[in-house]
């Protein structure tokens, strides 16, 4: 399991070379039975003007995971999968170092999957509660 987690791993984060993902420094850094979890630093990059973590970047970062864990969980070879609506609640600032997000699957329809993305900071307090639907379409 440790050989297929780490090929997943470095897959996911070689896919994301040149996109949003690598502006943002996100890493994905855990994945198991039915989750992916990825990181992002907290520094200026990602800041408001007021000095704390970006709201935008936060969800930036749950719809990475969500997406990238749709690909992972869902049979990528068939399909182009889309996040079609996101929902975040924002509960607390962070101001430095890391917050993790981890996408949990909720629903795993045909065509539509439910994302629960929880993201905390290093200390594992809740940062954001995020919600993303995913549709997955036949490739064409």
């Amino acid at each position: 399991m440790q050989d297929h987690k780490t090929k997943i791993l470095a897959v996911c984060n070689q896919v994301r070379q040149g996109t949003l993902m690598e502006t943002l420094d996100i890493e994905y850094v855990d994945v198991g039975e039915n989750f992916l979890i990825a990181r992002m630093p907290v520094g200026p990059k990602v800041f408001q003007p007021d000095g704390v973590l970006h709201g935008g970047a936060t969800v930036a970062l749950a719809e990475s995971v969500g997406s990238a864990a749709s690909y992972i969980f869902l049979d990528a070879n068939k399909l182009v999968v889309r996040g079609i609506e996101i929902a975040a609640n924002h509960v607390k600032s962070v101001r430095e170092g890391f917050v993790y997000a981890k996408a949990a699957m909720i629903h795993k329809g045909r065509t539509t999957q439910l994302w629960e993305i929880k993201v905390t900071n290093e200390e594992g307090e809740l940062i954001s509660n995020c919600k993303l639907t995913t549709i997955a379409l036949p490739k064409a």
